[in-house]
């Protein structure tokens, strides 16, 4: 219980951290984390993902795209426990990324800012490719790190873990 407090806790400074330091836009471990913690600790501690993130949007500033961006995030912890194995969680981390970026991108398309036709849909989604290229590679890349230091045999940091995901 101990080291999971501490994973947790990581996790949770982590997602902090990142939002605040200068990064590629959109490269971030929030999806991997938040797709992982939820699998580690299960969906109760989907809240305090959530809260680290609304905490660093309270210093770095709230947006109009809000409801979007941390309804993607609930989604993407909610169903992550779905993904049993290490196959099916690989797949699940790009479902994670690619719903993050229909999600947000579908609230960007209706908040008007490119108006409310189908060419502005499309508008909207073609100029957000670039984000979605930084998001997926990243989640993947933060993905594999967890794996390795989570999951593996060798770093089997949290073992109860690995009885409650397969």
């Amino acid at each position: 219980m101990r080291k999971n407090l501490k994973v947790l806790i990581g996790f949770f400074i982590t997602i902090m951290i990142f939002r605040y330091f200068p990064h590629l836009p959109n490269f971030t471990p929030v999806l991997a984390i938040t797709f992982y913690g939820t699998i580690i600790f299960g969906r109760n501690c989907l809240i305090y993902i959530i809260l680290a993130y609304a905490l660093s949007d309270f210093f770095i500033g709230f947006h109009n795209q809000l409801f979007w961006t941390w309804g993607s995030l609930f989604l993407i912890g909610y169903t992550s426990t779905f993904f049993k194995g290490l196959s099916g969680r690989s797949v699940g981390v790009v479902v994670s990324s690619s719903m993050f970026f229909i999600l947000t991108n579908l609230g960007v398309y209706l908040s008007g800012y490119y108006g409310y036709t189908f060419d502005s849909l499309i508008l909207c989604y073609t100029l957000a490719i670039p984000f979605y290229t930084n998001t997926i590679i990243s989640t993947i890349m933060f993905s594999v790190f967890i794996e390795f230091f989570v999951f593996s045999k060798f770093f089997n940091f949290i073992p109860i873990s690995k009885n409650k995901i397969n």
